[in-house]
This record gives C-alpha cells, structure tokens and sequence, in this order.
C-alpha cells in the first residue's frame, strides 16, 4: 500500500482522440429512476446494516462508493471503501465537503446529466491506484456509477443511494457490466470543442 499521498487533476490523464461526452436522453432519464441493482430500502442504521452483512457474505475484491451522502454515511457507519466519487452536493444543492482523507485524490469536470470522457478517464485512473482513492467531481457525480460498474474489476461493489428510499448495490459482474454498457451507449454522443 502506497504511503504517498498523490492528487492531481484531470489535465495529468492520458487523452483520448476525442473528448467524447455522453448525454442523458429523456428515456433514459425515466429508466434509471428504477435502482439498477439491488435495491436496500430503509433509513441509515438499516441501509447500513444491511450493506455491511452483504460486504461480509460478498468479500468483495474492492468496494466503491458514489455519491456524497451515501459515503457519509458509510464513513459514520465504519465501512472501508477503496474508491469514493463525490461532487461535494446532495439533490444539486452545496453541502460541507467530506471529510476523508485518502492515499490519492483526483479531480475531474463532469456537468450534470452526462458523462464525459475526462470523468470516466478519472475513474479508470482511481482503480489503477494503490491505497484509498477519492474521485471529485465538479459538476455532478449521478450518472458515474455506470461507467464505474465498466471499470471496476470483477466482484467489486458499486454503492450508491436511491434518494428518499435507500441504496442500490451492483455486484460487478458479466451481467452487470451488459446492462451498464447497453445504457451507457443508448445516451446521446457529442464531442466537446
């Protein structure tokens, strides 16, 4: 485990020969209104507990959190994880930044209702490293559990939180990766100027 503390920003990323970004579409939009794993309904003492037994049934290789609430909450609830991604914001609206510090620490541009090739070259970057790895995103992190289910290796746990219900857990599998990259690719494809 590396004891060096590494940041840097996305302009330090390899660059793709196009700076792809992708847009949610209104269908799309309704689609993933529905959770896309499993789904732990509850306050935090439940959701938390729930998560924790499932960690230790699972033992999965590394576990990631998206999302600045649900990581509190399992930062408060004691669960280690090996990647955060956070855009300092719950609902769209400013919140106090985590207060976690982590071997390496990456910030990249996603703006909300997209994914962007910078993010997702961010994410892929985060699971190279050794030690904890925090992803910040300025703009908006919702949308980057899908290609974080792309990048992660096998038997990862994806967490993120299903607003005013509870979390979503996606174990990352063949299956998982599928149903992310059929949604990933049916979004609208531009290339920023």
């Amino acid at each position: 485990m590396s004891t060096k503390k590494t940041s840097c920003d996305s302009s330090q990323l390899p660059k793709n020969d196009k700076n792809v970004i992708r847009l949610l579409t209104v269908k799309l939009r309704k689609e993933l209104k529905n959770p896309q794993g499993l789904l732990i309904e509850g306050p935090f003492e439940k959701t938390m507990n729930s998560l924790k037994e499932l960690i230790e049934k699972e033992k999965p290789s590394i576990i990631i959190s998206v999302g600045d609430i649900v990581t509190q909450n399992m930062i408060d609830f004691g669960l280690f994880m090996n990647v955060i991604i956070i855009d300092n914001k719950t609902m769209r609206k400013p919140i106090q930044p985590i207060k976690m510090t982590t071997d390496h620490t990456i910030y990249a541009k996603n703006p909300p209702g997209s994914i962007t090739e910078e993010s997702w070259a961010a994410i892929r970057w985060a699971f190279k490293q050794d030690g904890q790895t925090k992803v910040v995103i300025e703009g908006e992190e919702d949308l980057l559990a899908l290609v974080t289910v792309l990048s992660a290796p096998e038997d990862a746990l994806v967490v993120y939180g299903q607003p005013n219900i509870g979390i979503v857990v996606v174990k990352v599998d063949e299956k998982a990766r599928k149903k992310m990259e059929n949604i990933v690719y049916s979004m609208k494809e531009t290339s920023k100027s």
